[in-house]
């Protein structure tokens, strides 16, 4: 067999069991540091270290399995990041359980049609979720029970903490030398259900396996795993819920906060003298702009995930945490695990600044023709497209051919290209290109410049229907407290620095807040709806 010409090929070097439960595999890994802490919470400093982590996930899945729980069962945890959270994720797979993680923020009717495509029987969740879905949450007809975080007891539940904690005096503690997970078929038998982000549509279940987990929980390490890390990503996306468990297969201390406020989130790195940044693009953005008293040169690398970070954001980094060497970008999707391409902290090429990195081990990249679906060579944007041990097993009730062209390989809906030495760039995503008299216009690049603007805080454009030229580019502005900025002005911005077919001829719009994820993406179907609704300020 030889290697395909424009295929780019990442390092063949991980080699992971592939039909053993992801569960003996992390606790195998968390056992070793069990004298360690594991989490703590930024905001009250609660903290849990690797052996309680271990205790309560053995504890979980025995308590879960003499409940009737069987091999293939899905089960949910619907709650905010909080110290539990993970035992009960890692317990979950030691049971053969199917583990589905629901968005903390939903409303009524997203939860609806989540859980009709996961059909957990338990649902796992905080006080907090539980007061506002208690009610949806029981009138779920395949739901046979709620089981509850907390101290805080309720008859109508089950309480976490009798399934888990021997001290309840309802269980006792199992000893690790005598605990044996589930039996599993790692390469097909799923371990997660987790939710596509939904910005093109309503979210899709995506189906990973304990094969996918045990892969990326292998990898080499983006982050320094003997340094403190700083994550405010939600444990229900696949962002925070990876990124932190590939964390503890390394024994790191992650540091977490629930809620993100800008104040706190510099009060944490100041206090706990945090050297690493787990973090999405807007908060970054956010941050170069807010004026701070607290100390941050104990922040040596960042490392950005789920949507692009732009060349300009990145040297205002440099200004805003001093003694940060390296600003680590990846690029990834929940389908594929975790990620495609990314850098390490060990690496630093100024060169690339802008990039996303180079392939991940494991994994083989193409990038095509729209049209046509040819392989293209270097400096030739086109679709990406991915292969690998990472790649989801696929969405719940939908045939693998819609998302896989004939070679198996995952179209991932964005635009890129990579450079001679492998180095890949992520332009826009295909659904959301600017169709300009025949030219395609990426918003990404027009709101980066507009993020340039001393006035701008936040900024996101969407193609406007227009009969003659077919798309015209429009631009949603929020302006920084004490400024002001005209429509004009803001056009004018954009026209000295960008050729024709990107200029704004659909118009700016001002807004207090640009609709966005959990991971930072920009929902465009929210500003296309608010269209016809939202008056240009001139």
């Amino acid at each position: 067999m030889f290697k395909k010409s424009c295929y780019i090929y990442g390092p063949n070097d991980v080699q992971v069991p592939a039909n053993i439960n992801f569960g003996d595999f992390i606790l195998d890994r968390m056992w070793q540091y069990r004298n360690k802490i594991a989490l703590i919470n930024g905001t009250t400093d609660e903290r849990i270290s690797y052996g309680e982590l271990v205790q309560q996930a053995m504890n979980l899945a025995i308590s879960l399995t003499r409940m009737g729980v069987k091999k293939g069962d899905a089960i949910g945890i619907f709650s905010e990041n909080r110290q539990e959270y993970f035992a009960a994720v890692v317990g979950v797979a030691c049971a053969g359980a199917v583990m589905t993680p629901f968005n903390s923020s939903y409303i009524k009717g997203e939860l609806i049609h989540v859980m009709n495509i996961s059909k957990p029987c338990y649902v796992i969740c905080s006080p907090t979720v539980y007061k506002t879905h208690g009610s949806t949450l029981r009138a779920l007809p395949f739901l046979k029970q709620i089981i509850l975080f907390g101290e805080k007891t309720h008859s109508e539940v089950i309480m976490y903490n009798d399934l888990t904690l021997e001290r309840n005096k309802k269980i006792k503690n199992v000893k690790y030398e005598e605990f044996q997970s589930v039996e599993v078929q790692g390469q097909v038998d799923t371990l997660f259900i987790v939710y596509s982000s939904g910005t093109t549509g309503l979210p899709k279940g995506v189906m990973l396996t304990h094969l996918n987990l045990i892969t990326a929980s292998s990898l080499r390490p983006s982050l320094d795993p003997k340094e403190s890390n700083l994550t405010i990503s939600p444990w229900y996306h696949v962002m925070g819920l990876m990124g932190t468990l590939c964390g503890l297969a390394l024994g790191k201390t992650s540091v977490y906060i629930a809620k993100f406020e800008m104040d706190l989130y510099f009060k944490i790195i100041e206090k706990y003298k945090i050297s690493q940044l787990t973090v999405v693009p807007p908060v970054l953005v956010a941050a170069c702009k807010y004026q701070t008293k607290y100390d941050l040169s104990s922040v040596k690398v960042i490392y950005s995930g789920a949507a692009p970070l732009h060349k300009e954001t990145i040297i205002s980094i440099h200004e805003k945490f001093p003694n940060c060497r390296n600003v680590c970008q990846g690029y990834g999707a929940t389908e594929v695990t975790l990620a495609l391409m990314r850098f390490s902290y060990l690496e630093y090429n100024p060169q690339k600044i802008g990039s996303i990195g180079t392939v991940i081990s494991n994994t083989i990249i193409k990038v095509v023709d729209i049209e046509s679906r040819k392989p293209l060579g270097p400096n030739t944007p086109g679709e990406i497209c991915a292969k690998g041990s990472m790649l989801m097993k696929g969405y719940v009730g939908r045939d693998r051919g819609d998302d896989f062209d004939d070679e198996g390989f995952y179209k991932t809906g964005d635009i890129g290209y990579y450079d001679e030495e492998g180095y890949f760039y992520i332009l826009d995503r295909i659904k959301e290109l600017i169709k300009y008299k025949g030219y395609q216009v990426p918003p990404a690049e027009l709101e980066a410049v507009l993020l340039q603007h001393p006035s701008i805080n936040d900024a996101a454009v969407i193609g406007l229907d227009d009969k003659l030229a077919g798309e015209l580019p429009l631009a949603f502005v929020v302006i920084r407290p004490g400024q002001q900025l005209t429509e004009k002005e803001v056009q004018d911005f954009i026209a000295e620095r960008l050729s024709n077919p990107k200029r704004l001829r659909g118009g700016v719009r001002f807004m207090s807040k640009i609709p966005k994820s959990a991971s930072g993406k920009i929902l465009r179907k929210e500003l296309r709806i608010m269209v016809n609704t939202v008056k240009s300020h001139l």
